[in-house]
Formats: C-alpha cells, sequence, structure tokens
C-alpha cells in the first residue's frame, strides 16, 4: 500500500522492549500508516508491534547460558533472516542486543536494506576490534552516551547522538518523599531496594547473595526495610525459593509486582545488579552498590577482555568511582552489607553522590526518542520516506 512505511525490528530484553516502544510512538506520530513487527516485548506489543517470537527467548547472558541455548537461538535468527529476505522491510532497527542482531544486520544490509542499530554496543568497555564489525553492519548508530559518536565518527561510521530515553522519562528532582508516601513507608525508617537482576539467569545467581547481604545489614539495622520489586511471577517465584533456601522468611522484605522506580526512590540505597537498573537509579539520584555475577566460567573468559576499571554505568558515564563496585568473588554478603550501611551513614557522601548523578540526567535528557525518530526517518529510501510523508499529510 502506497505510503505505508514497513518497519522491522529485535528487541533482545526488558531494557529494549522499552527503548522500542518509546520509539515505535514517535516513529507512529510522524507515520501513523506505518506497520511494526519482528522479535518484541510486552510493551512493544502495546504500541501495535506484531511479535513473530517473543523477547525472552533471546534474554539470556553469558557465555555459557548463550551455548546452553544456541540452537534455539540460532533457530530463530534463521527464520527471521529468511522471512526479512523473502519480504524485506523499508528499514530494520536492532535495538540492543548485539550478538544477536548484528550478524542479522549485516546479511540485510548487503542485500540493501537499511540497518539501524540503537544503542551502542560496549566498544567502550571492551576491546575496540568489535567496531569494525559494527561497521560492516550497520548503516547507522543511535548512540545513548555522549562520549560514543567520536569512537565511531573516527571509523568513518554514521552516528547519531540521541541521549537515553530514561533521562526522558525520570524526574529530574528527588522524590525520595513522594516515593514514600507512595509506599506508605514512614520517612526516617532506613529502607534499601534490592535488584538481583530482570533475567531469571541473574536472579540464579544472585538471589541468595542480595538476601545473605540483607540478613547483614538487619544484624545491624533492626529496624531497616528492604523492597524487591519483581518485574514477572517468574523472577518472583524464585526470590521467594531463594528465601526459603536461605532460611530469610522472617526478613522485613516487602515484594513488589513492578514498581521498581518508586522502590528505588524511596530507598536510602540501592543494591543493584549490574545493567540498565544502575542507570535507572542513577537517574533517580540513589546511592548504590552495584553487582556483577555470572557463571564462572563465562566470567573467565570476560575478565582479560575488558579495559575500563568499571563495569557499572554510572561510573562509566561519571568516567570515576562515584559508587562502589563488586565483581564476582568480591560479591560477598559481608562486602556488600558494608558499602550499603556506610552509604546509609555518610549524608555527605550521599549529597555528592546525587549532585554527580543530577548532572549526568541533564546530559542524557535529550528528548531521546524524537531525535531517533528523525535519525531513522533520514535512512529510509527517499521515495519511501516522501511517500509516507505525503499520505500523513
Amino acid at each position: 500500500m502506497a505510503g505505508v512505511v514497513r518497519i522491522a525490528m529485535v528487541a533482545g530484553e526488558a531494557s529494549g522492549d522499552l527503548l522500542a516502544s518509546h520509539l515505535i510512538q514517535a516513529l507512529k506520530a510522524k507515520l501513523p500508516d506505518a506497520v511494526f513487527y519482528g522479535i518484541g516485548g510486552p510493551k512493544m506489543a502495546g504500541q501495535g508491534f506484531k511479535a513473530w517470537h517473543p523477547l525472552e527467548k533471546l534474554a539470556v547472558r553469558g557465555y555459557v547460558e548463550v551455548l546452553r541455548h544456541y540452537r534455539e537461538i540460532s533457530a530463530i535468527r534463521s527464520d527471521l533472516k529468511r522471512r526479512l529476505l523473502a519480504d524485506p522491510p523499508d528499514v530494520f532497527i536492532g535495538v540492543d542486543a548485539p550478538d544477536f542482531n548484528l550478524a542479522l544486520e549485516k546479511v540485510l544490509k548487503q542485500r540493501g536494506i537499511p540497518t539501524i542499530h540503537y544503542v551502542s554496543p560496549s566498544i567502550w568497555a571492551w576491546r575496540g576490534k568489535r567496531i569494525h564489525k559494527i561497521g560492516a553492519a550497520v548503516s547507522r548508530i543511535l548512540a545513548l552516551f555522549p562520549f560514543e559518536p567520536a569512537l565511531y565518527e573516527k571509523q568513518g561510521i554514521p552516528v547519531t547522538y540521541v541521549g537515553h530515553p530514561l533521562a526522558d522519562m525520570l524526574p529530574v528532582e528527588d522524590g525520595r518523599s513522594g516515593a514514600r508516601e507512595l509506599l506508605d513507608l514512614p520517612a526516617q525508617q532506613p529502607v534499601f531496594a534490592l535488584l538481583p537482576g530482570s533475567r531469571q539467569s541473574e536472579l540464579q545467581y544472585m538471589a541468595d547473595t542480595f538476601i545473605a547481604t540483607a540478613q547483614e545489614i538487619h544484624k545491624k539495622l533492626p529496624n531497616a526495610l528492604f523492597l524487591v520489586p519483581m518485574a514477572t511471577r517468574e523472577t518472583r517465584l524464585l526470590f521467594e525459593t531463594a528465601l526459603y533456601r536461605c532460611d530469610a522468611r522472617e526478613l522485613p522484605i516487602r515484594m513488589l509486582f513492578g514498581h521498581a522506580h518508586e522502590a528505588m526512590m524511596a530507598s536510602d540505597a540501592v543494591l543493584v545488579a549490574s545493567g540498565t537498573a544502575t542507570l535507572e537509579a542513577a537517574l533517580l539520584k540513589r546511592p548504590m552498590a552495584i553487582v556483577y555475577k555470572m557463571a564462572p566460567f563465562s566470567y573467565r573468559m570476560m575478565r582479560g577482555m575488558g579495559y575500563l576499571p568499571y563495569v557499572g554505568l554510572p561510573n562509566i558515564l561519571a568516567g570515576r568511582f562515584v559508587v562502589p563496585e563488586f565483581i564476582q568473588d568480591d560479591a560477598t554478603p559481608e562486602n556488600l552489607a558494608q558499602a550499603l550501611l556506610n552509604l546509609y551513614a555518610d549524608k555527605a557522601a550521599c549529597a555528592r553522590i546525587r549532585q554527580t548523578f543530577s548532572e549526568i540526567h541533564l546530559q542524557l535528557k535529550q528528548n531521546t526518542a524524537e531525535k531517533a525518530a528523525a535519525a531513522i526517518l533520514d535512512c529510509l529510501p527517499v521515495a519511501v520516506r516522501n511517500n509516507a510523508l505525503a499520505s500523513a499529510a
């Protein structure tokens, strides 16, 4: 149909689902007749996206875990490639998930399909040889962080800095008092938010450590409350099972379905698994300790690849250690509990942390979805773009 733009997308986890849903909404404002399909989650579906496969199939982490699911993931990519080559979209947008998307994007780009990769792979955190693979796969990178474009421009790879949508979504001001009122929490009670991850694999590696950390804190702060937001029934069940396994059913823990932002805002400090949630905590101006644990074999393979001294996004964006990080064997309950208790006790340090996070927030607040949609329109074939815009007028 004339004027209808066909946009294929692949998101591989919950954070990608959120990014993609806002992008779809912005694109539909410019291209109301556009159709969206591929691999996505419930937030994308809420914007009219048609999922050929659920994104949960791609949400695995670490070498061991990927190998365990390799056949299923490979079959999904083969099916997607076959369908997209048989009936090419006007543009393909890979939302993060570089291990899955870059290989697919390379094939599509070779067939003349514009390929956009939304969220730069972490070439700034790992050895940079990967940038040449990215250049062969993408027509344009949409970068979320301000230090990324220079890395691509140096290699002649088209790139647009769009900021981070979470910075547009989350309040610039500190919302602690409002969150406490919403959750019916006393203003002075010590509160800690525990976010052990959104993937089931993360819960399997970290739930026991997070619970043992809460037990250590409870010994020294008996009136402390622990908020544990869970994204799915499956992850909640895994955490509840861990509570039984750790004999921790008497801990003052309040489980929440969703409401991660409210839990973080209401807390004095956050214990958080490395990933997008660390950025959310920073944008909500919360002091935190960052944890990174994975299968031992996966960790041994990755340990020698990194060249930044930190893994958490708040520290990467600040260019220094603003909040403590505990990696693999260092992530003991005793270490984590002491770090959180130190943050709780040191009000001056927390004020400095909040100031740094406020500066990061303003830097990332760029009206991201609008900027990303404009960059994608520029990548459409001229005839397709002109027909679609004329139909929308």
